[in-house]
Parts: structure tokens; sequence; C-alpha cells
């Protein structure tokens, strides 16, 4: 019989000690995946800036002074040669974002010729478009897309913090709009906005809550963006990262845990950590949408050390 979850129950596990925590988690990775792999994906933000969203983290919202280049929506040979690349490095999924609130009108056949030519390379496909309805996302499918990310960000409770142009439940509604259609679901959150750790044992709760099992749970550290209301919080305790994914795969023995947003800050040693812990997808590429991401050849380095490699 499955383990029904409640607040109480994960706040528990999240508090256990440390190194018994991480020991569960990793028994449990251990049932369900090669603990020596890394599942390596790849990440391009298409359409970037200018978005109508407030969301305090975010660098390409439309609502703060940052000193992102702002730039329309890709063409297809430009998006396909960034692929390739990302094969060429070992990236098995390509993963595409636009600062949009939801995808335009205009846009969606373009769309389907990018997610058609990154499919003929033979890599899983994902975007993150903002909002859907359910037409748009039937429309991907049938594209032949395979996952869609969208993010709770954070606790319900705290939700109101960050964003206030979108409620949590348009987010719920776009995650059921995603599995009705039979795309994968891409969803986690943020880390380090200056939540508790409450907020984050509810985020955790919060997945547990959707229609369809998330395949893929990133979990993002916040990257400070000068400009944004979040420029100056409080920095997150590493370890706490290292609780989070810990808990994420005790709970969700079956999803692939991406360690995402924030790694070029970790030391090889939490690297190390986060991986025990459960963490088996990272992005691969010198930045991440318009964030700074670990350098591939630092991630080979971390990789060898550890007697770890790229899942094929």
């Amino acid at each position: 019989m499955q383990q029904q979850w409640n607040y109480e129950k994960i706040l528990q596990l999240y508090d256990k000690p440390l190194l018994d925590l991480i020991y569960q988690a990793y028994t449990v990775h251990q049932q369900f995946f090669n603990t020596h792999e890394i599942e390596a994906c790849a990440l391009l933000s298409i359409k970037t800036g200018n978005c109508p969203e407030d969301c305090t983290y975010c660098s390409q919202s439309g609502h703060y002074k940052t000193t992102i280049e702002k730039n329309k929506l890709l063409d297809v040979n430009t998006v396909l040669e960034k692929a390739k690349r990302a094969k060429l490095k070992g990236a098995k999924r390509f993963c595409m974002g636009a600062a949009w609130r939801s995808p335009p009108k205009k846009n969606i056949n373009d769309l389907i010729k990018i997610i058609h030519a990154v499919k003929n390379l033979g890599m899983e496909t994902c975007m993150t478009l903002g909002m859907l309805d359910s037409e748009q996302a039937i429309k991907l499918k049938k594209a032949g897309l395979d996952y869609y990310n969208h993010n709770l960000d954070t606790s319900r409770e705290y939700y109101p913090n960050i964003i206030s142009t979108r409620t949590y439940e348009d987010r719920i509604k776009t995650l059921d709009n995603i599995a009705k259609a039979g795309l994968k679901t891409c969803c986690g959150g943020i880390i380090g906005l200056g939540e508790t750790k409450q907020d984050r044992v509810n985020l955790i709760l919060e997945l547990t809550k959707l229609n369809s099992t998330p395949e893929s749970i990133p979990i993002n550290n916040l990257v400070p963006v000068e400009g944004t209301p979040l420029a100056e919080v409080k920095k997150l305790e590493p370890l706490e990262t290292v609780r989070t994914i810990a808990t994420t795969r005790i709970l969700f023995p079956k999803s692939k845990i991406r360690l995402s947003a924030g790694r070029e800050i970790l030391s090889d040693e939490m690297h190390a950590l986060c991986f025990m812990a459960g963490a088996n997808s990272i992005f691969l590429g010198d930045t991440l949408l318009t964030a700074k991401n670990s350098e591939p050849s630092r991630d080979m380095h971390i990789l060898s050390k550890l007697g770890m490699k790229l899942e094929a």
C-alpha cells in the first residue's frame, strides 16, 4: 500500500538526522535507478525577456530593470544548431524556455516546427512556455513534445510573496491540462527565496497532490539577479538543499530529480551529497536560460572523481 503523506509526516522525515535521511534516500534511489549514472539535459532560452509576469526572482520579468538581453522567438535553424551541440556534449533531453505568460497563437506553428526538428535528432523534447490551456497542450503533444515544465515554485502559503500576476491555482490548472493531454510532467520549485523550512516541506507536499506524478522534479536554488526584488535575499544554508532533495527522493522514488539552477556555487563535495541524496539529473551548458551554470568540463571532472558517468 502506497504511503499517504501529510505535512507532519514529511516534516518528520525532513528533520531526521541528516546522515540517516541521506541513507534512507540513497537506499530508495538504489531500488529504482543506477546510482552511478546521471541524466544530462540542456536548456535554451528560445524567447528572452519582456515577460509580463512579476516573479520576484526572475531576470526576464518586464517589471524589473535587469541587464538581460531581450530576444524574440529564435528561428528553427538556430534552435536546431544549439540542440545538435547539446547532443554532442551528452544531453539526452533538450529543454526550451520562452518568457511568455502563455504562448501566443501566432507562435504555435513555429513551436511545432521546433519540436519536430529537435525530435528528428533523436532527443527528448521539453518546453516551458508559461500557462497552457487544454487546446495548446494537445497541440504540443500531437507535435511530439515529450515533457512540459511548469514549476509550482514554492509553497501555496509563501507564493503570494513571490508572484502576484498568476495564482497558484493557475499553475495547478496548467499542470492538469498537461497531464490530460498525455504530456509528461516536469514540475518542481525554487528554494532560497526567503521561505521557511515549513514552506519547503509544503512545496513537497503540494507535489504529492498533483493529479499526475511528475516524471521530472527540478530543485532550483535561487540565483540572485541584480534589479529583482530578491537580489539581496539571505543565502540558503547549502545542506538544506540536500535535505530537500533527499526528502523528495523518498516521496518520489521513480521520478528523475534534477539538481538545477545554482549548481555553479556548489562545491564538489556538495554535488556528491546531492547525488547521494537522490539527485540524478543535471543541466549541461554554461547557462540556464539566463543564469550561469556549472561548466561542462567541471561536471565531467566531478562525475569522474565520483566514479559516475552520464546516462547513455
